[in-house]
């Protein structure tokens, strides 16, 4: 069994916690957040067998096998780091860190510690990843050209979100689903990368992406926090192309021929939430002592923090390390 611990307990670890609450060989151990009384109700509704009202006190359990970050981004560097030096292993909400320098940092940390670290960006470990894959390689829309993605969603009642000091906006947020179903067709070298960004509140809230590729590929992205979009991306190749009906969890893969017939539609496996994959691969990463997980490798991690840098930078977008 896999003794699974949680540390934050917002929503999104709630939603990690009825995923795991539903596996096989996947045990909900042990919750942390700030407030042991917010610790213990989180315990009690999903049946964790320990809650602890400080992240440093649960790092210490011994029978920890697996610590999901699930804190706001501003503060995933310094609680991974923390349950690292205790020598846990790691999985780390999206986006991994607020830097490429932060990664880097905990890269070193896991290495010389002998554990796993992984980024718990659940579409790199979903089915529908290679489903994808399997359309292209099939030929069946003819040689990939360019793609379109969005990802928006209207979070003015999201706190996080409109806070430079909680690594808030929309790149950190969404941005990063767009940029990873990019480089998951069209691959990891990039020829150039160019954006536009409307800022609300000292956050970005809303962007385009532009990323080229050779051969004369291209990506062109939209992400906001200020409003609801179709979440649909789009493969375009020299004899058809490939819809994908929301990037953040494919619901729906459709394929259309060069004369905009539809000529096959993919099924999605049933899951749980989607969560699991990435639980999965971190549990097999464990049993085989790697540390790192294949669908998501520390070299990609960093490539897509250093992506979102060069955008921040161009942007004069700063954010500032928070006050532990």
């Amino acid at each position: 069994m896999l003794n699974v611990a949680i540390m934050g307990a917002g929503s999104i670890a709630n939603k990690m916690a009825d995923t795991i609450t539903r596996m096989e060989d996947v045990t909900p151990y042990a919750i942390a957040a700030r407030d042991l009384s917010r610790a213990e109700t989180f315990a009690d509704k999903y049946g964790f067998k320990k809650a602890y009202g400080s992240y440093e006190e649960m790092v210490k359990d011994p029978d920890l096998d697996l610590v999901y970050i699930a804190t706001p981004h501003s503060h995933h560097f310094h609680c991974a780091k923390l349950a690292l030096e205790a020598g846990k292993n790691v999985l780390c909400e999206k986006s991994f860190t607020v830097n490429a320098r932060q990664a880097e940092e905990l890269f070193k940390l896991a290495k010389a510690k002998g554990v796993l670290l992984a980024e718990a960006i659940w579409t790199r470990y979903m089915p529908s990843r290679k489903i994808i894959n399997d359309v292209i390689a099939s030929g069946a829309i003819g040689e990939v050209k360019s793609l379109t993605a969005n990802l928006g969603y209207e979070l003015a009642n999201v706190e996080r979100i409109h806070k430079v000091e909680l690594a808030g906006g929309a790149l950190l947020d969404v941005g990063v689903y767009a940029i990873n179903f990019a480089r998951m067709i069209l691959g990891t070298e990039m020829v150039g990368l160019d954006s536009s960004v409307i800022f609300e509140g000292g956050v970005d809230v809303a962007e385009t992406i532009t990323m080229k590729y050779p051969g004369g590929k291209i990506a062109s992205l939209q992400c906001a926090v200020n409003a609801n979009q179709n979440r649909l991306g789009a493969i375009f190749g020299t004899k058809g192309y490939l819809e994908v009906q929301n990037i953040n969890n494919p619901e729906k893969i459709s394929v259309y021929d060069r004369d905009h017939r539809l000529v096959q539609t993919c099924p999605i496996p049933d899951q749980i939430t989607g969560y699991e994959y990435e639980v999965l691969s971190c549990m097999k990463a464990i049993e085989t002592g790697a540390l790192e997980c294949p669908e998501m490798p520390h070299e990609e991690i960093l490539a897509v923090m250093k992506v979102m840098d060069s955008l921040r930078a161009s942007w004069g977008y700063e954010i500032p390390d928070p006050v532990i």
